[in-house]
């Protein structure tokens, strides 16, 4: 696959960083020169030499899509920005890799299926769910839905790392349930189904492995980093936000099905043993 036909949208973030390492000759622009909240912005840009749009780009913030302000900037990004790259793709005749959530869901079914019918909870669910539906009226358009996505920056492992690091046993919710999305892993995903011409639509795209919440995710991750000494106490979502404002309603069952991704002849990776080589990774980075 010749990556200078590849243009990487969000190529700063955890998934971009990811994907600018596996496609060194992929296209990108910083928001001076493309910004896709404007329609205007993203038909005046020069898309000529591109085939593939991957967009990684996403306003993630859940609970600050619940504020006025937010809300504004969760539906730009996630919904009114995807139809500018629907838009852009019809006129061009590019393919969209576009990557959604498990918040589309409310998280009362288990596992989750392509087919399953929309049922966000909060406002970061709803513009995702908008953006789904917008990216899949385009012909040529993978959309792969992801869980708990890690990869450099700030994530979850690595907030449970540095809690370890300074000796706190932190009390972590055990009702929320499903699997770690390294981006190494989204990142084979994607470039399995463009390099084998996998049918189009949409596409569970998470690592595999057992299941498990985010306190026994912690566990495991204090364990395969040799803190051992440490505990974690179970504790609900209800619980953990209690007293708080502003907080966004979280899915309690984020696991995904994966048959139709291994139908394609894709071999998933099980999060448990990426997690230890990440983590693994990750201390050999600060000794």
């Amino acid at each position: 696959m010749d990556d200078s036909t590849i243009f990487i949208v969000g190529a700063n973030g955890q998934l971009g960083t990811a994907l600018r390492a596996q496609y060194p000759g992929a296209q990108f622009a910083d928001i001076n020169e493309l910004d896709i909240t404007s329609a205007q912005s993203v038909d005046a840009f020069d898309w000529s030499g591109i085939d593939t749009i991957l967009n990684a780009a996403a306003y993630t913030n859940v609970d600050g899509a619940e504020t006025a302000e937010g809300r504004v900037a969760a539906w730009s990004v996630n919904a009114s920005a995807v139809a500018n790259l629907v838009h852009a793709c019809q006129k061009h005749g590019m393919t969209l890799v576009h990557i959604s959530s498990d918040y589309v869901f409310d998280g009362t079914k288990k596992p989750h299926t392509e087919e399953e019918s929309f049922s966000p909870l909060g406002v970061y669910g709803q513009s995702k769910a908008a953006g789904d539906l917008v990216a899949a009226t385009l012909e040529k358009h993978y959309i792969l839905r992801a869980t708990w996505v890690i990869g450099e920056g700030k994530n979850f492992v690595r907030t449970m790392l540095g809690l370890a690091e300074k000796g706190i046993s932190p009390s972590v919710v055990a009702d929320q349930v499903g699997r770690l999305t390294f981006t190494s892993e989204l990142v084979r995903i994607i470039d399995h189904l463009l390099t084998t011409g996998a049918p189009y639509g949409t596409y569970n795209a998470t690592n595999d492995g057992t299941p498990a919440s985010w306190a026994e995710m912690t566990r495991e991750i204090f364990a395969d980093a040799g803190y051992n000494s440490l505990a974690v106490t179970d504790t609900t979502t209800a619980a953990h936000f209690a007293g708080k404002e502003g907080v966004a309603p979280r899915p309690l069952e984020s696991e995904m099905d994966l048959q139709k991704l291994h139908a394609t002849g894709f071999e998933s990776r099980d999060w448990h043993d990426e997690l230890r080589a990440y983590i693994a990774k990750e201390k050999e980075s600060i000794q």
